[in-house]
């Protein structure tokens, strides 16, 4: 079964135009097109697209992406530069986990904050709590 353009966007929640800037950039070269050019979607074309977009919603550039599918296009004698471009990808991916744990933390730290100070009518409130009023996980948010 083949899927145009539109319908394939549709299935994997995307803009038919980004499907038609990954053609473009040359992330798409096993897309079937029909005589008169249409892109004809398989369904291994649609897990192919469900990486790219992983990979790019996961902050890999289109270079580095375009990189991965030439080397799968190469075939078994890249397995090892392919696995080590994903080993890289998965490495960012836990930075930015970590990174966003963190600014998680922070959010949570204000949320608590201004709940306090709703409760007391002020955010001066904050300011005459002791440090033991603090829980113990927003000690670290407060100024020194």
């Amino acid at each position: 079964m083949f899927y145009t353009v539109g319908e394939a966007a549709k299935m994997l929640k995307v803009a038919p135009s980004a499907l038609r800037y990954y053609d473009k950039e040359g992330l798409l070269p096993f897309v079937e097109r029909s005589g008169g050019g249409i892109r004809m979607f398989k369904e291994n074309d649609l897990e192919w697209l469900k990486l790219i977009g992983c990979l790019k919603a996961t902050g890999m550039p289109i270079k580095g992406i375009k990189q991965f599918i030439e080397c799968t296009i190469k075939g078994d004698e890249t397995i090892d530069e392919r696995l080590g471009i994903l080993k890289a990808q998965r490495e960012n991916v836990v930075k930015q986990i970590e990174q966003l744990k963190a600014h998680l933390e922070m959010i949570d730290y204000k949320v608590w904050y201004y709940q306090t100070a709703q409760r007391a009518g002020s955010t001066a409130a904050i300011e005459q709590l002791s440090a033991d009023d603090v829980p113990e996980k927003y000690k670290k948010f407060l100024k020194k």
